[in-house]
């Protein structure tokens, strides 16, 4: 390590190529050295070592105290030894007596460079946490180095980050040298030191890609006022503004859609609904399923709640693939969703019957399909029930259950 052409090599490699400053790595340098002669044949000493910083030279002197009486030559010298090295040299004078340090051996060699390692990598976490520490939330690029155990490493030119499995979107993959643009999630400063922690997964880099592409969103004049996302399947956004003359969701999704297919693209066809937020859940969840109508809207403010009716057409699309297209609208509303099949009217039944219909549910308290299957069959009023039983109306397809509880109406009714 005494090998001033070896030293200047490292100091020119880290320089270039790890950013570390030569007087850094001098400082590093010099106190391995000193850390390894102590434990060496210098053992004790107390040693002053210099690194010229252009040539990586290196010269070493023991620091000796002068003194009158020797109890550690290896911190002090006689005075009158003392004079061979300093002529005017006085009790409690400090002299540097040069050492030769290139024969440290191998062992203390290696300690050096072990040293060595350990400071870089040190200097290099100091700088990754002070590179990126003002990045984070942004977007950034970077290369697909490999992949391990399910997640990324990505170069992202000055650092190494790591996009986990669990910021991955799922069916995504990248290959080596692959370009790839993320969120800078979090630097985590684990016991290993600052790692920077990427994600595609989170909500959050959604948010970030409308600000980067809407211009309104960037400068404030559209707010996301609230968001859900499912990875990989569909985001919900909800835009609103305090200018009248802004239409939120047009400066959203832009021109043609242009802005809204940018992020659509880079989300590698992931749907983008942008909604315009209103502070009434009721409206907000009238916005949040078109095209499909809500309808007999039921909102339970204490449980948060909202029970309402899709036609049957609608119902699957609101509900979406494992009902995942509800859990996103509740998730965007923060009210839990109770949703159910509209009740229509049988296919074939007439103004007349229908009227009829809608008589004897009234009148008996019974669901108007029930009421339906009734006046098809001339039970047109409560009246026409007479010696009518429980099989008889199980014959019209009743089930035993249902024809005893209209049964049971037709007598509270007669009773009235």
């Amino acid at each position: 390590m005494s090998n001033s052409s070896e030293i200047l090599a490292i100091l020119e490699y880290m320089e270039k190529e790890k950013q570390i400053s030569r007087q850094d790595m001098i400082e590093s340098i010099a106190a391995a050295i000193r850390n390894a002669a102590t434990k060496s044949a210098h053992a004790g000493y107390d040693l002053k070592i210099e690194i010229n910083p252009r040539s990586g030279a290196l010269k070493s002197w023991a620091l000796l105290t002068v003194t009158d009486s020797v109890a550690d030559p290896a911190t002090q010298i006689h005075i009158d030894k003392a004079k061979l090295f300093k002529a005017d040299a006085v009790i409690g004078d400090v002299i540097e007596r040069e050492l030769d340090l290139s024969n440290l051996g191998r062992i203390a060699a290696k300690n050096v460079y072990q040293t060595i390692i350990q400071k870089v990598r040190q200097f290099e976490k100091e700088r990754i946490y002070d590179d990126y520490k003002d990045v984070v939330g942004d977007i950034v690029s970077g290369t697909v180095r490999r992949r391990e155990k399910g997640a990324f490493i990505v170069d992202l030119g000055k650092a190494e980050a790591i996009m986990p499995k669990r910021e991955c979107v799922a069916g995504e993959d990248y290959a080596p040298g692959e370009r790839i643009r993320c969120l800078l999630l979090e630097i985590d400063n684990s016991p290993r030191g600052p790692e920077i922690i990427l994600s595609r997964a989170s909500y959050k880099f959604v948010r970030k890609l409308f600000d980067v592409e809407v211009s309104e969103i960037a400068d404030g004049t559209v707010r996301i006022e609230a968001m859900a996302r499912e990875p990989g399947y569909r985001t919900k956004i909800a835009v609103a503004s305090d200018d009248p003359r802004i239409d939120p969701v047009g400066a959203c999704v832009g021109a043609g859609g242009s802005r809204v297919k940018s992020i659509v693209r880079e989300l590698n066809g992931e749907k983008i609904d942008v909604i315009k937020y209103s502070p009434d859940p009721k409206t907000l969840l009238e916005e949040c399923i078109k095209p499909a109508v809500a309808k007999n809207v039921k909102v339970d403010v204490a449980n948060r709640l909202i029970s309402f009716e899709v036609s049957e057409k609608d119902l699957s699309v609101v509900i979406g693939k494992r009902g995942s297209n509800a859990k996103l609208t509740s998730r965007l509303l923060g009210w839990k969703l109770d949703i159910a099949k509209e009740v229509e009217a049988p296919v074939g039944v007439d103004e007349k019957v229908a009227q009829a219909a809608d008589m004897l549910s009234a009148s008996l308290d019974i669901d108007f399909n029930k009421a339906a299957i009734l006046v098809q069959n001339g039970f047109v009023s409560p009246d026409a029930f007479e010696d009518v039983d429980v099989s008889d109306l199980v014959d019209m397809g009743f089930s035993a259950e249902d024809a005893e509880a209209i049964i049971s109406a037709v007598k509270k009714y007669q009773s009235q």
